[in-house]
């Protein structure tokens, strides 16, 4: 009798260890604390590499402001316009590390 109630406590509290690393492991779609620079967003997505971002290459919430940062409406986004774009309110302006 006593081992089973020895099994039936080191199971239940196996199975609360189990729960709970899931319950606080960090989450896969958790926002990263630090928004990719410049050069590190043309890296990921300049596909063909041709130095410019166009509408077909963009993820993300950068999609949704592409025509206000196409400040020469020529439906690519350059280095230099990325620079020139106003950052999202709430989060400070990343520096960019040479």
């Amino acid at each position: 009798m006593k081992l089973n109630t020895l099994k039936t406590v080191a199971l239940f509290f196996g199975m609360v260890l189990f729960i709970s690393t899931g319950l606080f492991g960090q989450d896969k779609h958790q926002r990263p604390e630090k928004p990719p620079t410049i050069d590190k967003l043309f890296e990921d997505l300049d596909e063909n590499e041709d130095g410019k971002l166009s509408k077909k290459e963009i993820k993300g919430p950068l999609e949704n402001h592409f025509s206000k940062i196409d400040t020469n409406e020529d439906g690519f986004l350059t280095k230099e316009e990325l620079e020139k774009a106003p950052k999202p309110k709430g989060r400070k302006p990343q520096k960019e590390s040479n």
